[in-house]
């Protein structure tokens, strides 16, 4: 597998636009699992994300609803924020698995809290928070993973600085 990715985030802006950049390599599936403290900025690099897929309406994190659709293009992206959940089985109750289809991309902010009954991601994605900004680190966890973090390298070198 590659070496993970690391990236010093300095504010809310360079997170959203690396957020993008993440989108512009991940192709039309992927599965990304996103790992950090309340307030680290998982939905902010999700914003991001959606933001540079072309997506212009709200952003917000499901935290009530578990899952939130949307479509670009013909692209099918599904958030999911699982901070709620009690009991990983309450995934059965809203039909999980009709949502990680192929040609969808699947972001999933705190899976450790859906167990072993979500599949294993193409990437996980670690946020941690320090006095001077964020700073993320990408694991590939697949095949499309490893692809996912190449692409990452070769569309913005710079990123590699830490």
């Amino acid at each position: 597998m590659s070496e993970p990715f690391e990236k010093f985030l300095a504010d809310e802006t360079v997170t959203q636009t690396f957020g993008a950049t993440l989108a512009a390599v991940c192709g039309d599936t992927a599965l990304l699992y996103f790992y950090g403290d309340l307030g680290a900025g998982k939905t902010t690099l999700i914003r991001g994300f959606l933001r540079g897929l072309g997506y212009a309406g709200r952003v917000k994190s499901p935290t009530y609803t578990l899952v939130e659709p949307y479509e670009v293009g013909a692209r099918k992206i599904f958030h999911f924020d699982l901070y709620r959940l009690q009991d990983s089985r309450e995934l059965e109750f809203f039909g999980w698995q009709d949502y990680f289809i192929p040609q969808a991309v699947c972001l999933v902010e705190w899976p450790q809290n859906g167990g072993e009954l979500l599949p294993c991601p193409d990437v996980s994605c670690y946020i941690m928070t320090s006095s001077t900004g964020r700073q993320i680190r990408l694991e590939a966890c697949s095949p499309h993973g490893h692809d996912i973090l190449e692409r990452l390298a070769l569309a913005r070198p710079e990123l590699h600085e830490k």
